[in-house]
């Protein structure tokens, strides 16, 4: 083969010990099930309560929609929630189950003002995001790490 026709290239590869704090990242992902599952008991309660049939998303009853929406948006946003926490987690894994146990109870705080019918309550809640930022900056930094960036 010509040596001029050859290119070497050597990937840096990086070795990973996970931290025994993440065990804690693992807790609040469980944790975050169960809020999830709560509140969809409390939307399977409205159904029989507001007389809501299966496969009717919304009804004309501002509770049942308020509930609704609670968990809608809570699943809309589980999935980013979750990534962040659990890849965060490998950096930052005290910052990251803090961070996450705070997103759970904001999830609370978010159903419990929206349930009352009052759409503006849900924002009792909005101290959540807060909580992601965190997240996310740690995740940032994981990858940043991982690429040799800083």
């Amino acid at each position: 083969m010509n040596p001029s026709y050859t290119h070497t290239h050597k990937k840096k590869q990086s070795a990973m010990e996970i931290p025994a704090e993440y065990g804690y990242c693992i807790l609040v992902a469980v944790l975050s099930i169960f809020v999830v599952a709560w509140k969809s008991v409390q939307v399977g309660k409205a159904r029989k309560k507001y007389n809501v049939m299966y496969p009717t998303m919304y009804s004309d009853n501002n509770v049942f929609n308020c509930i609704q929406r609670a968990h809608q948006n809570t699943l809309e946003n589980y999935s980013t929630f979750l990534t962040l926490l659990l890849l965060g987690g490998l950096y930052h894994p005290v910052i990251c189950a803090i961070s996450g146990i705070v997103f759970c109870a904001a999830r609370v705080s978010y159903a419990l003002g929206y349930y009352t019918g009052d759409p503006q309550k849900r924002m009792n809640g909005g101290y959540g995001n807060f909580a992601l930022l965190a997240l996310l900056y740690s995740t940032l930094r994981f990858a940043t790490a991982q690429l040799g960036w800083f």
